[in-house]
């Protein structure tokens, strides 16, 4: 759709009503492009320090404190520098908890000598030789604590109306950068939880586009496919080793994915993979993503295949056990051997004693978990949080 008077889009005219036509569009897109960068803002916070004749600019993600290690991103300035403010120098920081969304320069917020009296400008300023700093503080309660900040060095002229008009036609779409990328990070963060949770159980994971590609998979579903174990992956697709199977699975992905384009609520289906290398098939579930109104263009996930071996029991670390249920290194560890399905005896020899200490263990395992049964012990550490802990590598 075009704006009828001027022929220009209309999210540009929108742009321009927000003073956008006061800021260089070049540095605009830097700043919304920060949160997508391996060090964020890394591009928009040097053209920043250009554009502010600046000798340095930072970006405070996270104010210091004494608790917490301050999150600060830069450009410019000495790195010994930043590492004493960040290591204890920022307590002697007055230029701080500036009004929110408001401009300030340094000389400007103390007047007069009040400056040149203070030991933040005796222990810092003078040493190091910076003479102006403007400042920006943006907060929204439970999002955001972000402090920009831009400094020159002796030699320089204060920073003037001109730098301040910059950082105010900034503001509003700093804060909107800062807390994408916020949300991004949070999103991440969960995703990564939630995926080592699936990892700790073993279980291979692999995301498929519209078109059956493999978008990503997990370091458990990376073995799989490398030891060929009953799939494969030929032409970046994945295919069964037995050919009536992978018939079976290619129906079965139709299936979900006519499903998927019918909006069904969340399809779901399953089938045995059979393994060449292992006695038993794995088990495989195929759950399609739920179509996403936003999502555009190729490579949209679309299917999730869950593979699990049986043979692949799920180890849990002997200490959680141990912890959860107040039990000796020993009891946890013969616990955990016979949660993967080993007998009283062989757990005697993987612990290297003899069968009647394994029972006197045992029973002692029973009288603190309030169990009485060798089967009722085994639910009740698979069915724990103690396989989400973690493999034991001991």
């Amino acid at each position: 759709m075009q704006c009828k008077r001027s022929g220009a889009p209309v999210h540009t005219a929108i742009l321009r009503s927000m003073s956008v036509s006061k800021i260089d569009s070049l540095l605009l897109g830097e700043l919304y492009e920060g949160p997508l960068q391996d060090s964020p803002w890394e591009s928009f916070l040097a053209l920043v320090r250009e554009r502010l004749g600046a000798d340095l600019v930072t970006l405070l993600l996270r104010p210091p404190s004494l608790e917490e290690q301050v999150v600060m991103l830069a450009d410019g300035g000495s790195l010994a520098a930043m590492r004493s403010y960040n290591e204890g120098q920022f307590v002697l920081d007055p230029f701080v908890d500036l009004p929110a969304g408001e401009v300030f320069t340094l000389r400007e917020y103390f007047p007069g000598d009040a400056l040149q009296k203070s030991e933040f400008y005796r222990v810092i300023l003078e040493p190091q030789g910076w003479y102006d700093f403007i400042g920006l503080d943006l907060r929204r309660e439970n999002e955001l604590d972000v402090r920009f900040r831009a400094g020159r060095h002796g030699g320089k002229p204060a920073f003037g109306p001109k730098e301040k008009s910059l950082l105010r036609d900034l503001r509003t779409h700093l804060e909107r950068s800062i807390r994408l990328h916020s949300r991004m990070h949070r999103s991440e963060q969960e995703r990564a939880v939630y995926a080592g949770v699936v990892e700790q159980l073993q279980v291979a994971t692999i995301i498929l586009d519209e078109n059956g590609r493999v978008l990503s998979t997990n370091p458990t579903a990376e073995a799989l496919l490398q030891e060929g174990r009953g799939i494969e992956l030929v032409d970046g697709r994945p295919q069964l080793t037995d050919k009536p199977a992978d018939s079976e699975f290619s129906t079965l992905l139709e299936r979900v994915r006519s499903a998927r384009r019918d909006r069904a609520p969340l399809p779901a289906d399953a089938m045995q993979i059979p393994s060449s290398e292992a006695e038993t098939d794995l088990g495989l579930v195929a759950r399609a993503l739920p179509p996403s109104a936003a999502a555009a263009g190729r490579g949209v996930p679309s299917i999730a295949l869950f593979i699990n071996d049986p043979q692949q029991s799920t180890e849990a670390a002997v200490q959680v056990i141990g912890r959860l249920f107040d039990l000796t290194p020993t009891e946890a560890s013969l616990a955990l051997l016979l949660s993967k399905g080993l007998s009283l005896d062989e757990v005697s020899g993987e612990l290297g004693i003899s069968r009647n200490t394994a029972r006197a263990h045992l029973r002692a395992v029973f009288a603190k978990t309030g169990v009485g049964r060798q089967a009722g012990l085994v639910r009740l550490i698979l069915r724990s949080v103690a396989p989400l802990a973690g493999v034991d590598k001991t």
